[in-house]
């Protein structure tokens, strides 16, 4: 007679409980690698090319490592409505084992009776399976996610895991720092209590949203810990300590969100094994869900429980993020809102009570309250204040709503708050020169690459490859060109901006003329960049260079000046206004000199022409820049008054 059978016919069957649960929380990681082994095998089969998915490490995870696994993932194939998956039997008659061990520890009651109906039925039918084929039909009975079209082993399992946690957490025969937990040595309570100081460090920030409960085990000869992060089923965390190595196993419905945690535990030396799309239908409305293991090892006692602490500490900003996301993309980018997302916890101040505070709505109620004709009905943040301040700016938005809910402050009083800041913002803000000098960077890569491929005699292969980069830049210059064009028709300070950005772009496309000539005579008529050519074009290329410099400075003295601005800045700013004059005139006086070097070296037409093209282009580049460093000089004149 086995030990449980002693137990139970005394009458103790609850001292069953806590062995059993830890047998069916190991059941359960079984079964979802066996689960996880069919859908990664159908994806096979429908899509050979790709190769077999390593599910090694989960495998380990789970301590399940069986020949017939690999087998069926490397050998899956569709034939027609079936799915021939070898190894098929093992599999499910091991299901129907991890089943029937989750269905022992569902504890009493109506909930536990009803699942233990829906187990036994899935175990029978498990054990029935004697093919290596499956129909479509029966793939969707074993790992469908949705409920309106039937009961399945996926959905079965699923719902007897959240009973285990309920029955896990009524049964934990002691409390550490919050964690239920049971059958736990002494090392294993203080490595418990290393991940509840984390979790409870942050917690907080999710104010009254469930979620963050902690069960916690000894399984033989690692510590199983498991928090429930908040409601979705298909959002999990596990971790396994043995020794001074944790293996953590997370699964997201958000491939955005899982990357979000990859990184936030990137500081802790996070390794991830392959993170792969895994579809389940009708879970996730037919698209993937994500799936991945970590490990992490520690180098000694304080190491691992430092890394636990960690860990629990970032397990916060996982609640509600997709929500928050989605909000923060009506103000700016997605990958500027991620990044939001992400500083807000580094600085641990999460996004919860931006969203309790209002969120959007909070936003744009403080948009329209600062007036002044700023903010029009549609306009984003980033096209208003530029990408960087409205990152900053929603930064700290949503540390100050975190303070202030922490603090007990009334909505209210957060809104003014908010306005208070936008206000600060827009009063310290530069966006036009930000903007303009952007653009002016673009012309400043070009004018060098130009100046580096005449004195570095490029090759064809770099010439080429200068080429497309510079086709690159002179496209993003354009881009800013038009949200200049968009900004002047919302606000009227932006006139001169646009007209400003307007007139630099000739210089952009000059430069970006200029080095596709380059590379097509590189190319096809090397012999028009003789000795002689090249050097003579070379002092025009540095004179485009020196002014491009001058006009790049210029720009950054004239976002400091301010009416009324001390002499000396009107000075620096003046003196790199008119050294761009300079160097365009003598620009002038080298193009003279390197049409004379042409005519005098070269014989051919067409090598003639494409250099004599190539010089006057780089020419109209300094032409272009004065223009545009005159026009700069009015911009100031009408801003500041500061020039005269």
């Amino acid at each position: 007679m086995l030990k449980e059978d002693v137990v139970e016919s005394i009458g103790e069957a609850g001292l069953l409980l806590p062995t059993r649960i830890k047998a069916a929380l190991a059941a359960n990681d079984r079964l979802k690698l066996r689960l996880s082994v069919v859908q990664a095998a159908i994806q096979h089969a429908e899509h050979p090319k790709r190769g077999a998915l390593d599910l090694s490490r989960e495998q380990a995870a789970a301590g399940l490592r069986e020949e017939w696994m690999d087998e069926m993932l490397a050998s899956a194939a569709r034939g027609g409505e079936m799915v021939f998956l070898p190894g098929l039997p093992l599999l499910c008659r091991g299901a129907a084992a991890d089943l029937a061990a989750m269905a022992k520890a569902l504890g009493e009651g109506e909930t536990a009776s009803a699942l233990r109906q829906r187990a036994a039925h899935w175990v029978e039918w498990l054990d029935a399976v004697q093919d290596e084929s499956l129909s479509n039909e029966d793939v969707a009975r074993l790992t469908r996610g949705d409920r309106d079209h039937g009961d399945g082993v996926h959905l079965v399992v699923m719902d007897m895991h959240k009973q285990l946690n309920r029955v896990a957490a009524a049964l934990a025969s002691e409390e550490v720092d919050g964690a239920h937990t049971w059958n736990l040595t002494a090392p294993d309570r203080a490595l418990v209590a290393a991940f509840m100081r984390g979790l409870h460090r942050t917690a907080g920030l999710k104010f009254d949203h469930p979620g963050l409960d902690t069960a916690a085990t000894r399984d033989g000869a690692r510590l199983l810990l498991q928090n429930d992060i908040g409601t979705n089923d298909a959002h999990v965390l596990v971790m396994h300590v043995a020794d001074l190595n944790i293996t953590l196993t997370y699964s997201d419905l958000h491939q955005s969100r899982f990357e979000f945690f990859r990184e936030l535990l990137a500081a802790q030396g996070a390794s991830w094994s392959v993170v792969e799309p895994r579809v389940t239908p009708g879970l996730n409305m037919g698209a993937a869900y994500f799936v991945g293991t970590a490990s992490f090892a520690c180098a000694d006692a304080d190491g691992l429980a430092r890394t636990l602490q960690e860990i629990g500490a970032r397990i916060v900003f996982l609640i509600d993020w997709n929500r928050a996301r989605k909000r923060l993309q009506l103000f700016v980018s997605k990958p500027a809102a991620i990044a939001v997302l992400n500083a807000a916890a580094a600085l641990e101040v999460g996004h919860m009570a931006w969203l309790k505070a209002g969120g959007e709505k909070l936003l744009y109620a403080v948009m329209q309250a600062v007036g002044d004709g700023i903010f029009r009905l549609g306009d984003r943040l980033d096209g208003v204040l530029g990408e960087t301040a409205a990152q900053q700016f929603l930064v700290d938005a949503l540390a100050l709503a975190s303070r202030a809910l922490l603090d007990g402050r009334p909505l209210a009083q957060i809104e003014d708050e908010t306005r208070v800041l936008l206000t600060r913002q827009l009063r310290d803000w530069a966006s036009e020169f930000e903007l303009a000098g952007e653009h002016a960077a673009y012309c400043h890569e070009l004018a060098m690459a130009l100046r580096d491929l005449l004195a570095h005699g490029a090759g064809a292969r770099e010439a080429a490859a200068a080429a497309l980069r510079a086709k690159n830049w002179e496209r993003r210059a354009d881009d800013l060109v038009e949200q200049g064009r968009a900004a002047a028709k919302r606000h009227q300070r932006w006139g001169q901006f646009a007209h400003l950005l307007a007139l630099a772009d000739d210089v952009a496309d000059e430069l970006e003329e200029a080095i596709y000539l380059l590379a097509l005579i590189v190319e096809e008529h090397e012999d028009a960049l003789r000795h002689g050519v090249r050097q003579a074009l070379q002092p025009l290329a540095e004179g485009v260079l020196e002014a491009c410099e001058n006009y790049v400075k210029a720009l950054a003295l004239a976002a400091t000046l301010s009416h009324g601005a001390e002499m000396d800045s009107s000075d620096a700013f003046l003196d790199a206004t008119w050294r761009v004059v300079l160097a365009e005139r003598a620009c002038d006086e080298q193009l003279r000199a390197a049409r004379r070097l042409i005519l005098k070296e070269l014989s051919k037409a067409a090598e003639m022409t494409l250099a004599g093209d190539l010089a006057g282009t780089i020419e109209r580049a300094s032409d272009a820049l004065m223009v545009a460093s005159f026009a700069l000089r009015e911009v100031v004149l009408a801003r500041t008054g500061a020039v005269a």
